[in-house]
């Protein structure tokens, strides 16, 4: 039914049993990342999760960027007590900069039970951006987390009229990767926002803070 956001007429778009996508740079993954996973599985009956980490993002690179390798571990970290949930190689093995139809086109004959995409809904605004917009949007369901001051109504007008568009019915998501790294900057503790795997992957690699020092002396020249 396209066009639809919804949170429990979820079967209604034939999602029950298909595998679902998960994109994002994960720099680094998070509670949120996690919790929104756990959500498609229950509300969305999805058979699977596959994480799929951006390997060269299309945008410049932020100083603050874990390498493609860290960023994966964390991700298998994250996950490694969740059975129904793997993580993906496929950008990162990819040359060149990752795009989302792309993945999708590679990936799509691969499960015959269907794929759908997971993703914020702060990000799925923003799909002018994004690399063919409309073939994208045409390609599979879309399973949108909610976040905080985006107004989904916007999914409901053009060009998401177009689009199979669920909604996960759940709080709105507050946490980011970008809140993480700033958390670390300011010496906070980051063990109630991460995975306690990822809190110590972060600590023995020394994860983020050489680029965390570069901006809290950026701060002190400004002041």
């Amino acid at each position: 039914m396209p066009g639809t956001v919804c949170g429990s007429e979820t079967l209604n778009l034939n999602l029950n049993g298909r595998v679902g996508l998960f994109g994002g740079t994960f720099n680094p993954v998070h509670n949120a990342h996690v919790l929104v996973a756990q959500q498609a599985l229950e509300h969305c009956g999805l058979s699977h999760i596959v994480f799929v980490p951006v390997g060269i993002h299309p945008v410049a690179k932020d100083e603050a960027t874990a390498e493609m390798e860290d960023r994966y571990q964390m991700v298998l970290a994250a996950i490694r007590n969740e059975p129904r949930m793997s993580v993906s190689r496929i950008e990162m093995e990819r040359e060149g900069p990752s795009y989302t139809i792309d993945t999708i086109r590679a990936l799509k004959d691969d499960y015959a039970e269907g794929i759908c995409f997971i993703v914020g809904a702060d990000l799925l605004l923003a799909i002018d951006t994004w690399k063919e917009p409309e073939a994208l949007l045409r390609s599979v369901p879309f399973v949108v987390a909610p976040r905080a001051g985006v107004d989904v109504g916007k999914f409901t007008e053009s060009p998401f009229d177009e689009a199979s568009i669920v909604l996960l019915d759940m709080d709105e998501v507050c946490l980011s990767s970008t809140g993480v790294r700033e958390a670390m900057r300011r010496g906070e503790t980051i063990e109630e926002l991460v995975p306690a795997e990822v809190a110590r992957y972060i600590e023995e690699h020394r994860l983020y803070r050489e680029a965390s020092a570069r901006t809290a002396n950026r701060d002190r020249r400004l002041e």
